[in-house]
């Protein structure tokens, strides 16, 4: 019996036990369930993080295109705009020249109507002028009785062509 002082003895005898401690509670079978759940966790955990991965990937696309598309809008919006201000400035180009045009022929017209009522007004001074040294020089000239005859005369010629 001098083998169960042995230390050595001792221990195996204590492995066992250990071991059928073990066995007896079901250990090695709820370590194994406990670590087959736990690898089914991080399974389930990966799978999401792969489903989270693809959504992400997916959502990133979206937005790369939706950000492409307004992109292009946008380029579209600035070459209509180019557009616009180029057809707006053409227009207004037109407009200015054609209102200057206008303004020309206006002007124009308003220097040969200054010019006609110019000649109108020199011609009417000529001929105030005209009479008044007429009549200046006929005072002078004739008498009294001349200018009564003048003046009938000039009254007859006056009715027959107003007649």
């Amino acid at each position: 019996m001098a083998f169960i002082s042995d230390p050595a003895f001792i221990a195996t005898v204590g492995l066992i036990l250990f071991f059928v401690v073990l066995f007896y509670f079901k250990v090695p079978g709820s370590l194994g369930s406990r670590l087959d759940d736990r690898a089914q966790k991080i399974a389930d955990e990966l799978e999401d993080a792969r489903r989270m991965r693809e959504e992400a990937q997916e959502l990133l696309a979206s937005y790369q295109r939706r950000q492409r598309e307004a992109e292009t809008e946008a380029e579209t919006i600035v070459s209509q705009a180019k557009k616009e201000a180029t057809r707006i400035r053409e227009q207004a180009r037109k407009d200015l020249e054609d209102r200057l045009e206008r303004r020309a022929v206006m002007a124009e017209a308003k220097i040969a109507q200054a010019e006609k009522q110019a000649a109108a007004e020199v011609r009417a001074a000529a001929a105030d002028q005209a009479v008044a040294a007429a009549e200046a020089l006929i005072r002078d000239k004739l008498d009294e009785k001349g200018r009564d005859a003048i003046l009938k005369s000039s009254l007859s010629d006056l009715e027959k062509r107003l007649n």
